[in-house]
């Protein structure tokens, strides 16, 4: 039976507040045991860190995204030796670097993966500004060239990249569906497009959490119609910190995140029950809800 397994960021478990404190490690864990999370997403660049938090969630069950932010081919090396000792669900690969051309990132997605298939770790590539895919348009070209490059869609970074307005354009949905096919797993935030991270509990804020919401139920759907059987697919919720968070003259979330971090978990639940009591023929075109208009 495929599976959605939800895992929370320890990035987003930071404060960040004037106040200055900041939970443990342990204290986060806790939290995230208890909130019935799957598992987390921690970085995976350091070996004393490494081994620190795999020795905080021995015994609790919860599984790990390994986050890593190679410039070459062999800094990826190090990551994936730790995630073989350390297993992980998978590596979240985030690219430092931003060639102009497409030729340029071919051989380092190449020797990426190459890296990950010999050491038998799944690797994905993720979404995100100021990395190798910071540009959607830049993005699908890659895409072009190399058609099944496994990704990790974080759609927060397209839409307030490239400032789509409501309501969103036929050709805009169909350049989305095109990074979900793709999709391999995913990181839970909603943003607008002026904002990265919008706080999804206010009402004004409803047509782009409808919006997030026929997105992810897309790439859910695409994604179990050509997944495995007993395949595992992994949203992070991903609500980060400031500067990413919205804040106050103070420097303090105009929300609570974590309250937040649970509605999210709990809608993304139900997306995963509807794409499994529906169906739907695969590919099928996106359209903007009537009210997200």
């Amino acid at each position: 039976m495929q599976t959605l397994l939800v895992f929370q960021s320890l990035w987003a478990m930071e404060r960040r507040h004037a106040d200055g404190f900041e939970r443990s490690l342990e204290e986060n864990i806790a939290m995230i045991v208890e909130a019935g999370f799957d598992g987390i997403s921690a970085h995976y660049t350091n070996r004393r860190d490494v081994e620190h938090l795999n020795a905080v969630i021995r015994g609790t069950g919860l599984k790990i995204e390994g986050v890593c932010f190679p410039r070459s081919v062999e800094d990826l090396r190090l990551t994936l030796e730790l995630a073989a000792e350390f297993p992980v669900s998978h590596i979240d690969l985030q690219a430092d670097i931003r060639p102009r051309r497409v030729e340029d990132c071919l051989p380092l997605l190449d020797g990426w993966t190459r890296l990950a298939e010999a050491k038998g770790v799944p690797v994905y590539i993720e979404t995100h500004r100021n990395r190798i895919t910071s540009d959607l348009l830049f993005t699908l070209d890659l895409l072009d060239r190399r058609p099944d490059l496994p990704l990790l869609a974080d759609l927060s970074h397209y839409l307030v990249g490239r400032e789509f307005a409501l309501p969103v354009e036929d050709e805009s949905h169909a350049q989305m569906q095109r990074i979900l096919r793709n999709a391999r797993a995913f990181h839970g935030r909603i943003g607008s497009c002026q904002q990265i991270q919008i706080e999804l509990s206010f009402p004004h804020h409803r047509l782009w959490v409808d919006l997030f919401h026929q997105w992810w139920t897309y790439g859910f759907r695409h994604w179990r119609s050509r997944a495995a059987e007993d395949a595992e697919l992994v949203m992070t919720c991903e609500l980060g910190p400031r500067p990413y968070a919205i804040t106050d003259r103070n420097g303090n979330d105009t929300t609570d995140r974590w309250a937040e971090a649970l509605l999210l978990r709990d809608m993304v639940r139900e997306i995963w029950a509807d794409c499994a009591t529906s169906s739907t023929r695969e590919g099928r075109e996106l359209r903007t809800p009537e009210r997200v208009t």
